[in-house]
């Protein structure tokens, strides 16, 4: 995935009207981001005892980004996004990780 289009993604969720469903997902993004940072630092045993919680923060971030779709499709708003992003959990795990970097950029 290239950087245009994860801003490009972004920026069309950003467009929803919902601030709660917002928040929820970029704090997900960045949850999910530091998790998956933080593994390339731990030991196979540590990799092994926080697989799980891993895998939880993925499923939270996948929901939180069905839950925004949902919500700006029954309030008539694009979702063109959500299938952009597609289902594949690479794909939305390396999305999170490039939108973690991008607000970490912008706010300088």
């Amino acid at each position: 995935m290239l950087l245009d289009s994860v801003v490009d993604i972004y920026n069309s969720l950003m467009k929803s009207d919902n601030d709660y469903l917002k928040t929820e997902l970029l704090d997900s993004v960045v949850k999910y981001a530091r998790i998956r940072t933080d593994w390339a630092f731990l030991s196979v045993d540590d990799k092994k005892e926080k697989d799980s919680y891993r895998t939880a923060a993925h499923n939270a971030l996948i929901s939180n980004i069905d839950a925004l779709a949902r919500n700006m499709s029954q309030a008539g708003q694009n979702t063109d996004w959500r299938k952009e992003l597609t289902d594949d959990r690479k794909i939305i795990g390396d999305w999170a990780c490039m939108v973690h970097a991008y607000l970490g950029i912008s706010m300088r």
